[in-house]
């Protein structure tokens, strides 16, 4: 949408429509909406391809549906990670066509119906990683892409991985979320010839140490190809996964 905009205040000048100094007035305030609490980046969309995220951890309820309302108004699809169900209710009032993924805890509103890009698959190691697994496919699906999900195939039990071997092959990137020992990273990236994205989770017993025994076990994979994010980062991994995927597709 900023595109389109400064395409079309570029096209305004040139046609004598626009003073010069009029347009040059308009491109102070268009990169960024300050709300007093927040400063909106409204030309994230122009300079990487997608626009701000909220982070709504910390954040007030308030402050959630009024960056999502400014957001909202300058045409952009809306992402909100680590929301809660107040937050979600609150945007809904503004934008009745929000969705709320509870268990990823994202809200969404996409801006077009595009169907989106295949090439993108989640991999959990266990349920209790779908928190996060969730966070990241709900990323990637914003992003213009057709996650597909395969949960729960740990290392613990490694024939219902190898059972869906086909659909590691034929993915352009994989995000693997584990918690414990994570190991399951390693193991997919000594199957497959893609980009392997690790997700450490703070799922685990006390010597997991909140998923710090699962991040130091994927930064020290002995399979080629795994990246790592922070612990419990499905937005990292996810937005990383897209960016791959549309230099791939």
């Amino acid at each position: 949408m900023e595109i389109e905009k400064l395409r079309s205040l570029l096209e305004q000048v040139k046609d004598g429509e626009v003073a010069v100094a009029d347009a040059l007035q308009s491109l102070r305030t268009l990169p960024f909406e300050d709300l007093g609490f927040s400063k909106i980046d409204h030309h994230r969309q122009l300079r990487t391809g997608f626009p701000e995220v909220i982070f709504c951890q910390g954040k007030t309820v308030e402050h959630v549906q009024q960056i999502s309302d400014r957001i909202l108004a300058a045409g952009h699809p809306l992402l909100a990670t680590r929301a809660t169900p107040d937050m979600y209710e609150a945007v809904k009032v503004i934008q009745p066509a929000a969705r709320y993924n509870a268990l990823g805890r994202t809200i969404s509103v996409p801006q077009s119906e595009d169907a989106g890009i295949p090439g993108i698959l989640v991999v959990s190691a266990g349920t209790s990683d779908l928190p996060v697994a969730e966070e990241a496919a709900e990323t990637a699906l914003m992003m213009g892409n057709l996650p597909e999900r395969l949960y729960d195939v740990g290392v613990a039990g490694l024939h219902r991985l190898m059972r869906n071997h086909e659909k590691l092959l034929s993915a352009r990137v994989i995000i693997v979320v584990a918690g414990m020992e994570g190991a399951l990273p390693s193991v997919v990236g000594g199957l497959v010839s893609c980009p392997v994205i690790a997700v450490p989770t703070s799922i685990g017993y006390g010597a997991s140490f909140g998923g710090l025994a699962a991040l130091l076990g994927m930064l020290n994979s002995c399979a080629s190809g795994v990246t790592v994010v922070n612990i419990d980062n499905g937005f990292g991994a996810g937005y990383s996964a897209a960016l791959i995927n549309r230099l791939t597709s």
